[in-house]
């Protein structure tokens, strides 16, 4: 997905229209769920996304590797988040969990879907630099370096960072009566 996004980006900048429209479609949902994470709101994460294609249309930055590519979309949507948040100054209150799997409705299934539920609200406990960290390393797979160039932050702060997120996740996972072997 890194090198097919520059690609794309690079076929857009060249006239080809219908790659604006393939890296959107490439991109949306992951960028949306990462502003969910800030925001709480579907519509409203949904709109940071779309900010986010409009500052990378009007701005048109040339990359040097899909990795510096793929980091500012992230970027972006990270500081059109938190500038959201600051503009509008609002504690937002936990939202109902969403279903995260759409299985049948098998006891086994229904016990995946209470662990996953219960992950979810104990990873939405967590501070926002640990959610943050988790996020981008365990769903949206970024590497250490990429995280560094995204946050801002030196290795060492990433490393301590992310350290610090999984222990404090372990700990809300253990009061929810989740073990290692359950994962």
């Amino acid at each position: 997905m890194l090198h097919t996004g520059l690609y794309l980006y690079e076929k857009y900048i060249r006239g080809d229209e219908s790659a604006l429209l393939e890296l959107v479609r490439t991109y949306s949902d992951s960028l949306t769920r990462y502003a969910y994470c800030y925001l709480k709101d579907s519509s409203l994460a949904e709109d940071i996304m779309e900010d986010t294609f409009a500052v990378l249309i009007t701005k048109r930055k040339h990359f040097h590797t899909a990795e510096h590519f793929h980091g500012y979309l992230y970027r972006i949507a990270r500081n059109k988040s938190i500038d959201y948040l600051r503009k509008h100054a609002r504690l937002t209150p936990l939202e109902d969990v969403q279903e995260l799997l759409a299985h049948e409705n098998t006891e086994q299934e229904a016990l995946k879907k209470e662990r996953d539920q219960k992950i979810y609200i104990c990873m939405q406990q967590l501070p926002e630099q640990y959610k943050e960290v988790l996020y981008l390393i365990y769903f949206e797979e970024f590497s250490i370096d990429e995280l560094c160039r995204i946050l801002k932050k030196n290795t060492k702060q990433i490393y301590n960072q992310h350290s610090r997120a999984k222990l404090a996740l372990k700990e809300l996972l253990i009061k929810e009566g989740i073990t290692h072997e359950d994962l």
